[in-house]
C-alpha cells in the first residue's frame, strides 16, 4: 500500500519520529519533517523496512527535497533523569522547535505524545509505514542516530558500536560485561542484570 501524503487535507503537516529508544548507549534521536504534498521519492518507506544502504541513500534525498526538517536529541543523562519516553518526546519537541516553518499539524509515530504548545497533534500507531513524511522523519533519525554511534565507536571501539548501533546485542552485553559502562551507556536501563530497568526500552 502506498503512503499517504497527508493525514489532514489543507495543512503543513509536520511528521515526528524517534529512533534509539530501545538502545543501552546513546542518544534517543528524533526528527520532524515537513514533505510538499507532491513530492517524490522512490523508495521512501518505514526505515525498518530498509536496508542500512537504502536508508542513506534517501537521507540526502529527504533534506534536499523537503520544506523544512529537523534533527534534534536526548543525552543518555536525560533518558536517566527523565525515562525514556519522555527523553523521546523532549527530542522531537527540540526537533520542532528546530524547524524552518510553523507546521499547522503534527503526525507522531506512536500512541502517545506530550502536547507541542500551540499545534496539534494526531498520534498514528505505526505511522512510520502509513504517512510519507513519518517515514521521512524515521530515515532522518534513523540514519543521524547510526552516524553518531558510529563516530562515539572511535572512542569506544571496546563496545562494538559501529556494528550494534548501541543496540542489546550479545556483543554489546558482553563488552559491557567485560569492561563496564562508559559516560554514554544509559545508566537506568538492564546492562548485565546488576541494575533494574527504570522504564521500559521500548523497541522501535
Amino acid at each position: 500500500m502506498p503512503l499517504a501524503a497527508y493525514h489532514t487535507k489543507h495543512l503543513l503537516e509536520a511528521g515526528c519520529d524517534e529512533a534509539g529508544r530501545g538502545c543501552l548507549a546513546g542518544p534517543v534521536v528524533a526528527a520532524a519533517v515537513i514533505l510538499p504534498p507532491r513530492v517524490r521519492l522512490p523508495g521512501l518507506d518505514d526505515s525498518k523496512r530498509l536496508s542500512e544502504a537504502q536508508r542513506n541513500a534517501l537521507r540526502p534525498l529527504i533534506e534536499a527535497k523537503a520544506l523544512a526538517w529537523a534533527v534534534a536529541l536526548a543525552q543518555p543523562a536525560e533518558i536517566d533523569a527523565i525515562n525514556i519516553l519522555r527523553a523521546s518526546f523532549l527530542a522531537m519537541h527540540r526537533a520542532i522547535d528546530a524547524l524552518g516553518m510553523r507546521p499547522g499539524h503534527l503526525l507522531i509515530d506512536g500512541n502517545r505524545f506530550t502536547s507541542y504548545a500551540g499545534i496539534a497533534h494526531t498520534c498514528l500507531v505505526k505511522g512510520d509505514a502509513r504517512f510519507r513524511s513519518i517515514a521521512a522523519a524515521s530515515i532522518l533519525a534513523k540514519t543521524h542516530r547510526d552516524a553518531i554511534m558510529r563516530e562515539l565507536h572511535g572512542s569506544h571501539p571496546q563496545y562494538g558500536w559501529s556494528v550494534n548501533k548501541g543496540y542489546p546485542t550479545a556483543d554489546h552485553r558482553e563488552a559491557i560485561e567485560r569492561f563496564g559502562t562508559c559516560a554514554h551507556h544509559r545508566k537506568s536501563f538492564r546492562t548485565i542484570g546488576e541494575r533494574p530497568l527504570l522504564f521500559e526500552a521500548a523497541g522501535e
